[in-house]
């Protein structure tokens, strides 16, 4: 069981990293046509950080209020 404001900050997160993730992961294909190596490292950073985002919605689907 989980406060409802704990529930809160997790909704944020959840929404900045799917977001963050997503448009880091296009700025790292747009950057790749100039710089390979940093537009690789950027759609990795960004995709990773939109997977954990996913993989939170079923963390929070699951968890209950008070």
């Amino acid at each position: 069981m989980a406060a409802p404001h704990t529930l809160q900050r997790l909704h944020k997160l959840i929404w900045v990293l799917i977001y963050g993730g997503l448009l880091t992961l296009v700025l790292g294909l747009a950057t790749g046509r100039s710089d390979a190596d940093l537009g690789w490292s950027l759609v990795l950073g960004g995709g990773l950080a939109a997977a954990v985002g996913v993989v939170l919605i079923a963390v929070r689907a699951r968890l209950k209020t008070d």
